[in-house]
């Protein structure tokens, strides 16, 4: 019964370790793909109001 108990209790903590590893490299790795696309929409929005700027400036010479 003893043995149980320890292999039971081993196999609980070597889990737990595999789900805290697991987890901390999918928050890792969504935090990755969230400053990512945060890089990518401000790219988007430099470019979109640069051309919104050209197109004012060729108004005014217009």
């Amino acid at each position: 019964m003893e043995k149980m108990f320890c292999l039971g209790l081993a196999l609980g903590a070597l889990g737990g370790a595999l789900a805290v590893a697991n987890s901390c490299k999918m928050r890792s790795l969504v935090k990755k793909s969230q400053d990512d696309f945060l890089e990518k929409i401000d790219e988007a929005v430099d470019a979109r109001l640069e051309a919104m700027e050209r197109g004012g400036r060729k108004r005014d010479r217009d």
